[in-house]
């Protein structure tokens, strides 16, 4: 018989490896290098705490508030397709976003330092032209030009917006895994420190993995067609919400 660690990792991962919402976000934040660390555990810890909920029988009371559910799945469709609109207007719009932190790390590393350095260029400010700038910057090529990061509150406020507005994070995390935990008596708990860790795999795996799409996103057609692909995505969960199954 399978242990019941093993049993809700299984569960636990098979729930959240699927495309979604929050994985895109997940996933672009990745790629961008910004707030990684910090996505990754709200999504985690957030998933922890349904977890614990749906494990100590609080999916039975939503379940007795079915209107709940329902004003959640109102909000997280507006939201979705709000965030869908907004990655239809990057890749109709692009800001000319590019990703090539290798190339920018390099030469930041064979850059002049010190003092004389700074001696050197401060002696010299007649001498940086605009069209010597353009000229430099275009032998180094490509640099990141996500330079103007997303403050720390935004980052959150969508992180928690896309886990906690999406009804089927309740339906999966708190109503299935809460249901099939307890079938596993005195081990309900390991079961859910299973599913838990499950989640912690995933999302970090994914955050911090997602760096090494960088190669193949090293133009800003690269990223116009990310931001569609997730313009689409997350439209269609949004308006799958709403519509009657």
């Amino acid at each position: 018989m399978i242990s019941p660690v093993l049993a809700g990792f299984g569960l636990g991962l098979s729930l959240i490896v699927a495309i979604g919402a929050q994985n895109l976000f997940v996933l672009r934040q990745g790629i961008r290098r910004e707030r990684v660390f910090l996505v990754a555990a709200i999504c985690a810890v957030s998933d922890a705490v349904l977890i614990a909920l749906g494990v100590s029988g609080v999916g039975f009371v939503l379940q007795a508030v079915p209107w709940l559910v329902e004003a959640v799945r109102w909000a997280g469709a507006a939201f979705l397709v709000v965030y869908g609109l907004l990655a239809a207007k990057r890749a109709w719009r692009p800001t000319g976003e590019v990703l090539d932190v290798g190339r920018e790390a390099s030469d930041q590393a064979s850059a002049p330092s010190g003092g004389a350095a700074s001696a050197e260029s401060s002696a010299r400010p007649a001498r940086d032209t605009p069209s010597t700038t353009t000229d430099a910057a275009a032998r180094r090529g490509p640099l990141v030009q996500t330079a103007a990061r997303t403050a720390v509150l935004p980052v959150v406020l969508t992180c928690l917006a896309l886990t906690w507005l999406n009804p089927h994070v309740y339906l999966d995390t708190v109503f299935l895994l809460g249901t099939v935990a307890n079938t596993h008596g005195d081990g309900r708990w390991l079961f859910a420190a299973g599913a838990m860790s499950a989640s912690v795999v995933w999302f970090f795996g994914l955050a911090f993995g997602a760096r090494y799409l960088s190669r193949w996103l090293s133009t800003p057609k690269a990223w116009r067609i990310l931001d569609a692909v997730i313009a689409v995505v997350m439209i269609g969960l949004g308006v799958s919400l709403v519509l009657p199954h």
